[in-house]
């Protein structure tokens, strides 16, 4: 029998029993789509986390002063370590590994504008850290070196900072009254989505001036452990990735001898690693994709066990008919190549209707609106080239074992068959 003549005689049963076909038919197709898109989904969830996780800087880290935890140089455990404007200098200075550093100084104070009034906190930063902390401007411009070296009274507003102080009004070049200071509005940053921070808040919500500004205007409060030049943190971007450990290290050699404190003392600082932190969310999303993929190559191959289980039942319902042909000369070969070829064109058309259907779904969410939590699907090469060769498996494992059987029949025991 050629190959003509089993895919014709395969056609025939199909559209013979096409309700029955239809319906096993579909659990490959639900399983070849659900493999695309849950494993889509989980790479687009791993890939909007990272974009969210750059929102907050690259390949940074925020340092905190901490409490000792050792005696070091004839000091006591204990004590408290307090960062201050001469530190950021300092790591300026001396850190090779750092590639830029900014200090921090943090206040919430009343802002007046012509429009309306709020209560919002303010970060005095450097210039660098605009672009390592990826802030960028969707009107106006950002803080400049000369804004800072002449303590400029210049502000850029959070989106929504903007938006209550200068409600459906332009921002740029009015002014606004920051703690009984008038600042002038440079710039308005763009909106970020951003679902992770540090100190006061996302950054939409922030207004931010040159240093030298805020410390001469509105310096901290006084109180236990507040002196003139101390700051709320320091947010350094390492200069190579690669040494990333070493570049922390160094920050707490400089920072030890000047606060004197051991630098193997973890306590004395308290630092919070992006890059860490980027690696913890890819492998919790890494891990949950696989999970995804699991699932469904499962849903995939219960789909298989579908297939199987009909062709046995058409070889049983055929029995008679497989007697008649080996009567007539038909080989064992001819009854297992025609059972295996009703099984695989099942297996084969089914896949590419779920393939179609996936990567349909995936095309077509990615040009809509979704809300911020919910993901676009990514089409992942590796999620279709794992269904296929699934599918592949399923077909000969499940197409074989009913073909052999029907093969294996003897023509006569099929002929006494009712």
């Amino acid at each position: 029998m050629n190959i003509r003549e089993v895919l014709r005689q395969t056609v025939v049963s199909i559209a013979a029993h096409k309700l029955r076909s239809f319906l096993t038919m579909f659990g490959i197709v639900w399983g070849i789509t659900s493999v695309i898109l849950l494993v889509g989904l989980g790479k687009g969830f791993s890939r909007d986390q990272k974009e969210r996780l750059k929102t907050i800087g690259v390949d940074l880290a925020i340092i905190w002063g901490g409490r000792t935890s050792e005696q070091a140089g004839g000091y006591a455990a204990g004590r408290p370590v307090q960062l201050s404007i001469r530190d950021a200098y300092t790591i300026k200075n001396e850190a090779y590994l750092i590639k830029t550093v900014s200090p921090e100084l943090r206040r919430s104070v009343a802002e007046v504008s012509r429009y309306n009034a709020a209560s919002r906190p303010v970060r005095g930063v450097w210039p660098d850290y605009q672009r390592f902390r990826s802030l960028k401007v969707q009107e106006g411009r950002l803080m400049t070196d000369d804004d800072e070296t002449e303590g400029r009274r210049v502000v850029v507003l959070g989106v929504e900072s903007r938006d209550q102080l200068f409600p459906g009004r332009p921002a740029i070049g009015e002014t606004l009254t920051m703690n009984g200071s008038p600042y002038i509005v440079i710039g308005v940053l763009e909106k970020k989505k951003q679902n992770g921070s540090y100190g006061s808040g996302p950054d939409n919500t922030q207004l931010f001036v040159p240093y030298p500004a805020m410390a001469r205007d509105f310096p901290p409060l006084e109180g236990p452990g507040i002196f003139k030049g101390w700051i709320s943190n320091l947010v350094v971007e390492v200069a190579d990735p690669e040494q990333h450990e070493k570049a922390m290290h160094q920050i707490y050699q400089i920072l030890g001898r000047e606060h004197h404190f051991d630098p193997t003392d973890k306590d004395a600082l308290f630092i919070w690693d992006t890059l860490d932190g980027s690696k913890l969310v890819e492998r919790i999303f890494d891990v949950m994709t696989i999970f995804f993929g699991a699932v469904a190559l499962m849903t995939l191959s219960l789909g298989g066990i579908g297939v199987m289980n009909i062709m046995l039942v058409a070889v049983t319902e055929r029995t008679r008919e497989i007697g008649v042909r080996k009567s007539l000369g038909a080989t064992a070969r001819d009854i297992r190549n025609q059972f295996f070829a009703e099984s695989a064109a099942l297996m084969i058309i089914s896949g590419a209707f779920g393939l179609g259907i996936g990567v349909g779904i995936c095309l077509l969410v990615r040009n809509l609106q979704l809300p911020d939590i919910v993901p676009h699907p990514v089409i992942s090469p590796l999620a279709i080239i794992e269904s296929l060769l699934t599918l592949g498996l399923i077909t000969v494992g499940a197409g074989m074992y009913p073909a052999q059987r029907a093969a294996a029949l003897s023509p006569i025991e099929c002929l006494r068959q009712e």
